[in-house]
């Protein structure tokens, strides 16, 4: 499925925001420093749903609201089966990789840093996550919405196939 497909409007939903990275940079001018905040925020609604969004401005509260903003814009949906993902996925963007697996009832969010929160806000409760490459969150999180939008339901793959689904689980 390409990106485009799992795309969906942030008016259909209740979204969940978290803050993933907030960044301080400080730009030195003639007549002092400026300092200016760059905020990494997630949006999910708990049901398979995510999104990602950057927010810069004078103030932290701002930049956070301009990226929750953003983060309604790219907003995408990915299965779920069972509170875990239906399959073993990797995910890249730039540098960063990352690796999904599902897990078995009880073992909960196994996942680091960038990870946990677009996995958490996305309503997994049992996955296995490893991030590969670079530690980086902006390139942490687009990788693993890289790989949640690679996902494919059961349905879709037996709809693929032209088979039924208990077939689909025979063999």
């Amino acid at each position: 499925m390409s990106n485009k497909n799992n795309r969906i409007k942030a008016s259909e939903t209740e979204l969940k925001e978290k803050l993933v990275n907030l960044n301080r940079v400080a730009k030195v001018t003639k007549g002092g420093r400026t300092f200016s905040f760059a905020a990494v925020v997630v949006v999910g609604d708990g049901n398979g749903t995510v999104g990602h969004g950057l927010g810069k401005a004078r103030d932290v509260s701002e930049c956070i609201s301009k990226a929750v903003d953003d983060a309604k814009k790219n907003l995408v949906k990915f299965p779920i089966v069972n509170g875990t993902i239906p399959h073993e996925q990797k995910g890249k963007y730039g540098a960063g990789k990352v690796l999904i697996k599902p897990a078995s009832d009880g073992t909960g969010l196994i996942a680091g840093g960038a990870m946990r929160a677009v996995l958490e806000i996305g309503g997994l409760h049992n996955v296995l996550a490893k991030s590969q490459g670079s530690s980086n969150p902006h390139n942490v999180i687009k990788a693993t919405i890289d790989a949640l939008t690679k996902l494919r339901s059961p349905q879709d793959v037996a709809r693929e196939r032209g088979i039924t689904l208990e077939k689909l689980y025979e063999g």
